[in-house]
């Protein structure tokens, strides 16, 4: 053969191989470049793919050109670089992020759009630090007022938080970039989440724990999900078998790849067994301790791979575990349409601005003192700790190194100039992730004094305060120890409001709160976590700029007696011996305040506006396998505004009890000018009106007459119509 020929044999034998490596064509079927990828790879590299290689990255097989993951926390905007194999920050000066505003707000916008717009802008800013898992968002339910990461869900109903998370999902993973959903399950308490078991049953597990993971498995494809720290059944969730590899994987018929939540795996053989695929963190407390073992000592790695080579476990188990892991990373990291992303542009910044504008819930407005008239007042007191402190630092996995954070304060005095004048009135201490900052009882007396002599010249009054990211507030590895504000708030907000009766309070917080001061202040506006925008999003609604529109997605009680498990005692909350019992069972929130007549505060859904709406009286519709529920919205005040419209089904009776209201639907209007109105379908599968039967371990409906409510919130029902609803 002359070397012309030889050449020509060559380059064909490469075309041939190149060729056969399906795996490596982006635009052959995904299940064909997994199951290629696959049969390629030796034991001890698929092995490999299974564990952590770094603090936030899983191997690929650089052999085959295959690539690693690349994790980062969290749902509000991507989390400081680290040392590659330490919980120390790496000191770049490139990794400053957009801070979105936290998932409580954005589920209070109760806009399907701004969470498409949230997945998409935070996904970019994900794709170009070149992350291909985003750890979040987060799915767990509300179930107690103390629960320290309840600001990084998305309230306390399954439907409404599993309809805002769909959208957020798809635009982030239509980016290349995959969402791992968490923490799933029952992590609904930072109290003994490494240890405590959860006793639910199985009604109520399926009813609000897992509904809004189901949601996102089925209707967004999710492709990660994180398991949970805690046990159910006395599994741990991040290898429970029931729990992965038969509700998850077998009965949703899910295709993604199950993440342990960093420390969350205990055990070897639950781990190759259970369902877990990517064991991360191990040997760690998930944030800050450093492991003494290496990663080839974890229970994926060494004595994983020993159990399959003495076939004490199938290959097939293996396989599915590394054809899951394979096929997340063909949808991200080798994924060609995979976006670019952009850090920090000013469309990130809009996003995140309206996203805060819309979050924040306008609570009480007496005498219309808002929006705010400045020429009313030659002077304006700021006080507060919120007004300064930046809400992105702190809290735990969620920390952000952000940009910029334009603070209330700050935002006040742009906008207000010289009538501004500030004191702190209190003092808050560190963002200290795992214990409390000490405070001189000495120093918070002189400020408080500082404010009261202050407020006598002051004609407006504007306090922002509440919660923050210190250990036991709104922060991860500790609840809260009090339905009350901390810090002295409460007297300080009750004698400032004494001195001046224009008092504002402005209060930030991923929950409800006791409000003693309530009916002393002429105006409350709930401002959750705003992100960078902060201050803007906050005076663009005082001003008036913008029209509130936000709604609770959770229930504020009165007294913290109020919510449905207090009662039940320690058993069920914070739980006795490592054991809690959900013993309201699938009476969480307002299902349980509108059920038993037990008024709240401020009751699911609520939010004021400065303008009016009316609703015309609704109709049902019931065709096929679904129900339509039309009502037309007008705006009958004198500025534009936008309206949540929500529509709660109450189910025929029957012998099993079933709360008397649960939402099934909702629809934002648009900006509605005064004058215009708006009609609204919306659309509701007779699916969402089954409970879940335990007697027969599945969904059920019951056949007859159901009421659907349609109002401004759960209490305040403007019009129903019922309809008859067959098997």
């Amino acid at each position: 053969m002359n070397k012309k020929h030889l050449l020509t044999s060559l380059i064909a034998l490469m075309s041939m191989s190149v060729n056969a490596q399906v795996y490596l064509d982006p635009n052959a079927p995904l299940e064909e470049r997994v199951k290629d990828a696959l049969s390629r790879m030796t034991t001890h590299e698929k092995v490999k793919m299974l564990h952590a290689q770094s603090k936030f990255t899983s191997a690929g097989v650089p052999r085959l050109g295959i690539r690693q993951l690349n994790m980062d926390d969290g749902p509000h905007g991507v989390r400081e670089e680290l040392e590659w194999n330490t919980w120390s920050p790496a000191k770049w000066t490139n990794d400053s992020i957009v801070a979105f505003p936290s998932l409580t707000c954005l589920a209070s916008t109760w806009n399907r759009d701004l969470s498409e717009a949230y997945g998409d802008a935070v996904s970019e800013e994900f794709a170009f630090r070149g992350k291909d898992i985003m750890l979040g968002p987060g799915a767990n339910i509300a179930r107690t007022p103390l629960n320290g990461r309840a600001f990084e869900y998305m309230g306390e109903d399954p439907f409404l938080a599993g309809e805002m998370l769909v959208p957020y999902i798809k635009a982030a993973q239509a980016n290349g970039v995959a969402c791992c959903l968490k923490h799933f399950v029952l992590n609904d308490q930072e109290i003994d989440r490494f240890t405590v078991n959860v006793n639910v049953s199985e009604r109520a597990l399926h009813e609000i724990y897992l509904a809004p993971f189901k949601r996102a498995v089925e209707k967004a494809n999710v492709w990660t999900i994180m398991g949970s720290y805690n046990l159910w059944k006395g599994v741990h969730c991040c290898h429970n078998n029931e729990l992965l590899n038969h509700i998850l994987k077998k009965d949703w018929n899910w295709d993604g790849a199950l993440i342990s939540d960093w420390g969350g795996t205990t055990n070897t053989w639950e781990a190759a067994t259970g369902g877990l695929d990517i064991e991360m963190g191990t040997y760690t407390d998930g944030k800050l301790k450093e492991s003494e073992f290496g990663y080839d000592d974890y229970y994926l790695a060494k004595p994983f791979e020993k159990l399959i080579n003495e076939g004490k476990v199938p290959m097939s188990v293996l396989d599915d575990k590394v054809s899951r892991v394979l096929r997340t990373i063909f949808r991200t990291a080798m994924n060609p349409n995979k976006v670019i992303g952009s850090q920090c542009s000013e469309a990130h910044y809009e996003t995140c601005r309206q996203i805060a504008e819309e979050g924040i819930v306008l609570l009480k407005n007496e005498k219309s003192i808002l929006p705010l008239d400045a020429s009313k007042y030659r002077k304006i007191l700021v006080v507060g700790d919120n007004a300064t402190r930046s809400l992105t630092k702190g809290g735990g996995s969620s920390e952000l190194k952000s940009l910029k954070d334009i603070s209330p304060l700050e935002a006040l005095q742009s906008a207000y100039g010289d009538k501004i004048e500030y004191v702190p009135g209190y003092y808050a201490g560190r963002a200290i992730y795992d214990r409390v900052d000490p405070i001189d009882p000495k120093k918070q007396e002189a400020l408080k004094a500082e404010a009261l002599a202050k407020a006598k010249d002051a004609d407006l009054i504007l306090f922002i305060g509440g919660l923050n990211k210190n250990h036991r507030q709104d922060c991860e590895n500790g609840d809260r120890e009090s339905y009350d504000l901390s810090y002295g708030q409460n007297e300080l907000i009750s004698e400032l409001a004494k001195i001046q009766k224009n008092t504002i309070a402005i209060i930030f917080g991923g929950n409800p709160y006791a409000m003693p001061w309530l009916d002393q202040v002429s105006a409350l506006a709930h401002c959750w976590y705003l992100g960078s925008e902060s201050g803007t999003a906050l005076v663009n609604v005082l001003s008036g700029k913008v029209c509130p529109s936000g709604k609770l997605p959770i229930t504020f009680a009165t007294k913290y007696e109020d919510f449905p498990y207090v009662k039940f005692g320690a058993e069920a909350y914070p739980g006795v011996n490592k054991q809690v019992y959900y013993k309201e069972d699938v009476f969480v929130g307002y299902r349980h305040f509108s059920t038993n007549n037990v008024k709240p505060l401020f009751p699911f859904g609520f939010g004021l506006s400065y303008t009016t709406f009316s609703y015309s009286q609704p109709t049902v519709a019931a065709s096929g396998n679904e129900v339509t529920v039309t009502v037309t919205v007008s705006n009958t005040g004198k500025v534009a505004g936008k309206e949540a419209v929500q529509i709660y089904a109450q189910a025929p009776k029957s012998d099993l009890e079933r709360p008397i209201k649960e939402l099934k639907g909702f629809a934002k209007t648009k900006l509605l000018q005064p004058g215009e109105s708006e009609t609204l379908c919306v659309t509701i599968p007779k699916e969402e009106l089954r409970y879940f039967d335990e007697s027969q371990h599945s969904w059920a409906l019951t056949s007859g007459i159901y009421t659907f409510h349609v109002g401004a919130n759960v209490n305040d029902i403007r019009g129903k119509a019922t309809a008859s609803i067959n098997k």
